[in-house]
């Protein structure tokens, strides 16, 4: 039996670092939304009871390293299973890119081996073992729109975005998410206005929206990578409606209304950086 189940990447429209809690963690506010970029992962059981990835490219780790890796042997654990998996990634969404690949990898692969060792596990059920593997990993599980909070592990779904076009561009140089938090100064944040952004989308109201975008982690990635600045700037040269960074970077996201709008930026930038992508949003 093969199962095949779909990992979309996301956006953060709203990011904010509210406080670092005794733990080490950072309370996070988020509200995130996916996008019709994905990769795809195919899984079959196998005799053997071991764990083999594959994947079509050559920088993603094959091993324990890998999130898929360590959602199916979470789950094979946790529920006792003697069964093997054989798990392809087709890789589409660019790696540490700050669009919740790897987390999305993960929550696609415990997803789709709840449907091929049929353990009929709801998404909530799914989303607390997600949550051992990475912050991003439960909201990954329900996917579509959502205001996460804690450390990004709490889920409260919401209405859809008003469906727009969304381009994606990733500078080469990564970011380590670990050295953003490490140099983060609660006195320099600009903290976005997440009760707006969660208004605009109740109301359906696409301008309210691209007005409230905002990303608290996004000036200190910036030093890091000055290339966001710029691509920031010309997504809005080109006549963008909304740029703002995802996650804690280094990609910067445009959101346009019209299509016509989004192939102007997406044609701008596909001769400025390697790795631009055109996509919806997902209802």
């Amino acid at each position: 039996m093969e199962v095949i189940e779909k990992a979309p990447a996301k956006i953060n429209l709203c990011l904010d670092v509210l406080h670092k809690r005794d733990d080490g963690y950072h309370e996070m506010e988020m509200v995130m939304t996916s996008v019709d970029l994905a990769d795809r992962i195919v899984l079959k059981t196998i005799e053997e009871n071991q764990i083999v990835i594959h994947s079509n490219n050559g920088f993603l780790p094959l091993d324990q390293r890998n999130h898929a890796y360590k959602a199916a042997k979470l789950f094979k654990d946790t529920y006792h299973i003697e069964k093997g998996v054989d798990i392809t990634i087709e890789k589409n969404i660019p790696i540490a890119a700050g669009l919740a690949g790897g987390s999305s990898d993960a929550a696609a692969t415990l997803r789709g081996l709840n449907r091929l060792w049929q353990l009929n596990l709801s998404n909530d059920e799914l989303a607390l073992i997600g949550e051992k593997i990475g912050s991003d990993v439960p909201y990954c599980i329900y996917g579509g729109t959502a205001y996460a909070t804690g450390r990004g592990e709490k889920i409260q779904q919401i209405d859809a975005i008003p469906q727009c076009w969304v381009v994606l561009v990733k500078p080469k140089k990564g970011i380590s998410t670990w050295t953003v938090f490490e140099n983060l100064s609660f006195e320099q944040i600009t903290h976005p206005e997440t009760e707006n952004m969660l208004t605009a989308i109740q109301e359906n109201d696409y301008s309210q929206m691209v007005e409230n975008t905002g990303n608290a982690l996004e000036p200190i990635s910036a030093v890091k990578q000055p290339d966001i600045k710029r691509i920031k700037r010309k997504m809005l040269q080109f006549g963008a409606d909304a740029a703002l960074m995802s996650g804690s970077g280094p990609t910067i996201y445009a959101l346009c209304k019209k299509y016509s709008k989004a192939q102007r930026v997406y044609n701008g930038l596909k001769g400025f950086c390697n790795e631009v992508y055109l996509v919806r949003t997902l209802k």
